[in-house]
């Protein structure tokens, strides 16, 4: 049985720092497009980072602020957060699938973290 454990999430202040984790587990993801979403409440779930081999992608607004990596090793990826502003508040959710050309097939999903960012 496939999961991926989130943690990482918390309360911090703007223009501070947090580290997200996802740890998979039931299967190997080392091929495996691995990511990050987030939903802000009464809006819709937004891409914020994504990695697949030694390529990695982000939403404009992560750009510079926020790195994705994973640890093959550990089935684990991160996102590292920096800068954080009220806006990246959201519960951010971890996400694994296969990706063929602009298609991500997102298999699995993670149960999501909370994030709090105050001013």
């Amino acid at each position: 049985q496939v999961q991926l454990e989130e943690s990482g999430g918390g309360l911090v202040q703007a223009g501070g720092s947090l580290r997200l984790s996802c740890a998979a587990s039931g299967r190997t993801f080392s091929s495996y497009k691995m990511g990050w979403f987030r939903q802000a409440p009464g809006k819709e779930r937004e891409f914020v980072a994504a990695v697949s081999g030694g390529s990695t992608s982000y939403t404009d607004s992560a750009k510079g602020r926020f790195t994705i990596s994973k640890d093959n090793a550990k089935n684990t990826v991160y996102l590292q957060m920096n800068n954080l502003k009220p806006e990246d508040t959201a519960v951010y959710y971890c996400t694994v699938g296969r990706e063929y050309g602009s298609l991500w097939t997102h298999d699995y999903w993670g149960q999501g973290t909370q994030v709090t960012v105050s001013s």
